[in-house]
């Protein structure tokens, strides 16, 4: 069964999390790279970047401004701990802000960021904190409803449990641990 949503978000911490000859689907995908320990070498972040570039595939940088300009990104992704209220979409035209969160008090802050989409953890049970609270499907269709921004439900997303997304209401999804695990079988099922 396949999975149909307009935007599918692969949160990677390497670039070796993802072959990208395995995307058939263009302008779809949205990459985010999220390496806050150390950063891969610049020449090889670069030739990924023009990779995606030619693919349509938007390529965002995680909680570096400076890395992002100098890759020429199409857009910065800041992570639930990031509360500084700055615009980056003054940056450039097309520049595209992505915001995390996981309860309202953080939503509000990443709509004060000017976040386009709010990726919103944990949908279902992680296999690193089998004991945190999730959201569910139905808590998840509530937020939504009242929420202008796009909120998108990460966390807890497996092969296993992809048809589950089916009853949310949302125009997209992100995958982060499952894309390392299992890249081809999760790309073969988004279309």
């Amino acid at each position: 069964m396949f999975i149909l949503k307009k935007k599918y978000f692969l949160i990677i911490k390497n670039i070796e999390d993802i072959n990208l000859s395995d995307i058939k689907r263009y302008n779809k995908y949205f990459i985010i790279y999220r390496n806050n320990d150390n950063i891969d070498n610049i020449k090889e972040l670069q030739k990924f970047r023009k990779t995606c570039r030619l693919k349509l595939i938007k390529f965002i940088v995680a909680n570096n401004l400076k890395l992002a300009v100098q890759l020429n990104a199409d857009g910065i992704y800041l992570s639930s701990y990031n509360k500084k209220f700055i615009y980056f979409n003054a940056r450039r035209k097309n520049f595209i802000t992505i915001g995390s969160a996981h309860n309202l008090r953080e939503i509000y802050i990443k709509k004060k960021q000017n976040c386009k989409y709010i990726l919103l953890s944990k949908l279902f049970t992680v296999d690193y904190d089998k004991k945190a609270s999730t959201l569910g499907v139905t808590k998840f269709n509530k937020l939504a409803i009242g929420n202008k921004n796009k909120l998108v439900p990460l966390g807890g997303i497996k092969i296993s449990n992809l048809n589950n997304l089916k009853n949310l209401n949302c125009e997209a999804f992100a995958i982060l641990s499952e894309i390392k695990k299992k890249p081809v079988k999760i790309i073969n099922r988004l279309f």
